[in-house]
């Protein structure tokens, strides 16, 4: 799956976040941060500056950290500053899957009525199979019949019913690992 301009945008938007808020932890704790020397450095300069040079700072930091796994520098600031940003980031991670599954649909369906095939609920989806390997839990045929269903009818029960069977599941891993 290739991440639309709009969805890189919000997820470099979700890193900038997370930055401030290890910008804003005491210096002894961002010692602490499961990140490289060169990142904790600028973090720790980040707190002295104001206005613009700030920002800068800030969205410097965003651009190194980028190319990060950032999973634990996430579970970091989670025990240091509460639950709130992996929330929101698997908030939008969960909307992503769900969007990038209704749009396959879509897309299968119209291909399907221009070669005049019959478009089953067991259709192929690579967005499935993604979804399948990042949550273990995952039914193929509950999310191809969901995303099926909100395609054939239209029906926004059955794109919040994916959103809701994604969350829970991501709920889940949360929890189990």
């Amino acid at each position: 799956m290739q991440l639309s301009r709009t969805e890189q945008k919000r997820r470099i938007k979700e890193v900038e976040k997370l930055v401030v808020e290890l910008a804003a932890l005491p210096s002894q704790i961002i010692g602490q941060c499961p990140c490289s020397r060169e990142v904790r450095a600028y973090l720790q300069e980040i707190a002295d500056l104001k206005g613009g040079a700030r920002k800068r700072q800030v969205k410097y930091v965003t651009k190194l950290m980028k190319g990060m796994d950032l999973e634990e520098v996430y579970a970091f600031i989670g025990q240091r500053r509460g639950r709130e940003l992996i929330k929101t980031k698997q908030f939008h991670e969960v909307e992503y899957w769900r969007d990038s599954l209704v749009n396959e649909a879509l897309a299968q369906r119209k291909l399907c009525k221009e070669e005049e095939l019959e478009w089953s609920e067991r259709w192929n989806s690579e967005t499935v199979a993604t979804i399948c390997a990042e949550l273990p839990g995952a039914e193929e045929y509950t999310l191809l019949r969901l995303a099926y269903l909100f395609v054939q009818t239209r029906n926004p029960k059955h794109s919040r019913e994916i959103f809701r069977y994604l969350m829970a599941l991501k709920e889940q891993q949360r929890f189990a690992g």
